[in-house]
C-alpha cells in the first residue's frame, strides 16, 4: 500500500482567508518548487499564527513564482495552555540552532537570546543581523515542522541584565540553577511563565544574585549538570508535563 504523501507546512506573514490566492514569500517558493520539487495541483498548509491552518493547493510553482489557492480553514488543538517565554542565552553555532528549534517544538511563546556574563558569543551590528535572521529561519522552519498553529516571536538579542529588573510579563519568573535546591515540584501551578537559561558556564554569581533579588526563582533540574541546549529543552518538557498538554 503506497503511503500517503507528505503535505509541507508553510508559515507566511499575510492575512489568509478560504478563496483567496496568494504569491508565497520567494524562500517559500525556493523550498517548495526548488527543493521539494512540488508542482501545481500539489497540497500545501498555511498558516500564519491567528490560530488557524489553511488547507490550500498550489497554483503555481516554478523557479520564478508560487501561488497558493486557500481552500479550506481549520482550527486543530495544538497549542500550549501555557504561555512561557523563553531567555536563552546566546550558545555557539548549532547549540543555539538546536536551543530554539527544540523550543518552538516544546510550545514556548516567545524567544528572547541573552548574552551572559560567562557566555562565549558576542555579536553586534551587521553580524548579529544576519544571525538573527539565521535564527528566525530556524524558529519558522521549526514551527512548521512540528505542527504549531503560530510561530514565536523572536525578540533582538539583549544583554541579560535589563532584562532581569524588566522581564516579561509573567506569572512566574523561573532561573535555572544547578546549586538550587527546589526543583518543579515545589512550585505551584502557573500559565505565564517566563524561564531564564545560561549559558555553557552558568550564570554569574551576581546574575543570580540580581535575579534573585528582582523575584526570580532557581530551579534546579535533577543531580546532573545539562549543557544549556539541553538543560532547556528538559525544563520545557518538565513544564509542559506538569502544567502543560504533554499529559494528555
Amino acid at each position: 500500500m503506497a503511503r500517503a504523501k507528505h503535505v509541507p507546512r508553510v508559515f507566511v506573514a499575510q492575512d489568509l482567508a478560504e478563496g483567496h490566492t496568494l504569491t508565497l514569500p520567494d524562500d517559500k517558493r525556493h523550498h517548495l518548487a526548488t527543493v521539494l520539487r512540488l508542482a501545481p495541483g500539489d497540497a500545501v498548509v498555511l498558516f500564519n499564527g491567528d490560530g488557524a491552518e489553511y488547507i490550500s493547493t498550489l497554483v503555481a510553482a516554478d523557479r520564478k513564482r508560487a501561488e497558493a489557492r486557500i481552500d479550506q480553514r481549520t482550527t486543530p488543538r495544538r497549542e500550549s495552555p501555557l504561555e512561557i517565554t523563553l531567555l536563552q542565552a546566546v550558545a555557539r553555532g548549532d547549540r543555539m540552532d538546536f536551543a530554539l528549534g527544540k523550543a518552538v517544538e516544546l510550545g514556548v511563546t516567545a524567544i528572547q537570546p541573552v548574552f551572559t556574563a560567562r557566555g562565549q558569543v558576542r555579536l553586534d551590528g551587521a553580524r548579529l543581523a544576519k544571525k538573527h535572521s539565521h535564527w528566525q529561519r530556524v524558529v519558522e522552519s521549526a514551527a512548521e515542522q512540528s505542527g504549531r498553529l503560530v510561530c514565536p516571536t523572536l525578540a533582538e538579542a539583549s544583554e541579560l541584565s535589563p532584562l532581569i529588573e524588566s522581564p516579561p510579563e509573567a506569572d512566574r519568573l523561573l532561573m535555572l540553577a544547578p546549586e538550587a535546591i527546589a526543583g518543579l515540584s515545589a512550585q505551584t501551578p502557573a500559565t505565564r511563565i517566563a524561564l531564564l537559561v545560561g549559558p555553557e558556564a552558568g550564570l554569574s554569581n551576581e546574575e543570580i544574585e540580581h535575579a534573585v533579588t528582582a523575584g526570580w526563582q532557581p530551579l534546579t533540574l535533577g543531580p546532573r549538570v545539562l549543557r544549556t541546549e539541553t538543560a532547556g529543552m528538559a525544563a520545557l518538557a518538565a513544564l509542559q508535563t506538569v502544567w502543560g498538554d504533554l499529559a494528555g
